[in-house]
């Protein structure tokens, strides 16, 4: 219990660091995060207001710091310590911490990339980080969900149903559950306006 707790520590520190912003820093770009639209710490912010140098550092950061505490945890504790509760909040940590982190008073990001890492890490296991990538795919290029606030919500909360039906360990399945809740949470206390949703069909304008 000991290792699995200090892996959760791990992960929610690792996850506290805010690449976006520590990038735009390196790259003299202080300031980018809080003119953009809404102020969120994040791989398409790093793009957008810091060049794309600083978006693919970004990228990499917030993809490796989800990936690192959870494949290190499924491939050297998990299977000394397989308790599905705290199995999952080791998944869940790094996003927990870069939504809020305490090294930026709690105020952080979506967490999108960093729920990517964290999938990722759980390889061989690939379902989930696939039909995350395929929800968010799919309402915005087949069904397209607009704007992304909305389309983020649609796309988690699908990916949460899918996963819950799949035959994954519970570990995982009470895990992306965790994410799910943080991610929303973080976008429902967003600064950013709330616009109405929309729904169109790629192919009708």
């Amino acid at each position: 219990m000991l290792e699995t707790a200090l892996y959760v520590i791990f992960g929610y520190l690792s996850g506290s660091v805010l690449y976006a912003r520590v990038f735009t820093g390196i790259f003299r770009k202080e300031g980018a995060i809080e003119h953009s639209r809404d102020r969120n710490p994040g791989t398409a912010n790093a793009f957008m207001y810091g060049g794309f140098r600083c978006g693919i550092l970004t990228l990499a950061g917030d993809l490796l710091k989800g990936f690192l505490p959870v494949f290190l945890f499924v491939h050297a504790a998990m299977p000394k310590h397989p308790d599905a509760l705290l199995s999952a909040l080791v998944l869940a940590a790094p996003v927990a911490g870069h939504a809020f982190p305490i090294f930026y008073e709690f105020r952080g990001g979506k967490g999108i990339a960093v729920s990517f890492g964290c999938l990722l890490g759980l390889f061989p296991s690939w379902k989930p980080v696939a039909v995350l990538a395929l929800f968010f795919i799919f309402f915005s290029a087949v069904i397209r969900v607009t704007p992304h606030f909305h389309r983020t919500l649609v796309t988690y909360l699908c990916t949460l149903a899918a996963v819950l039906c799949m035959s994954e360990e519970k570990a995982i399945k009470a895990g992306f559950f965790l994410i799910t809740v943080t991610v929303c949470g973080r976008l429902l206390l967003s600064r950013e306006e709330k616009q109405d949703m929309e729904v169109k069909l790629l192919w009708k304008h």
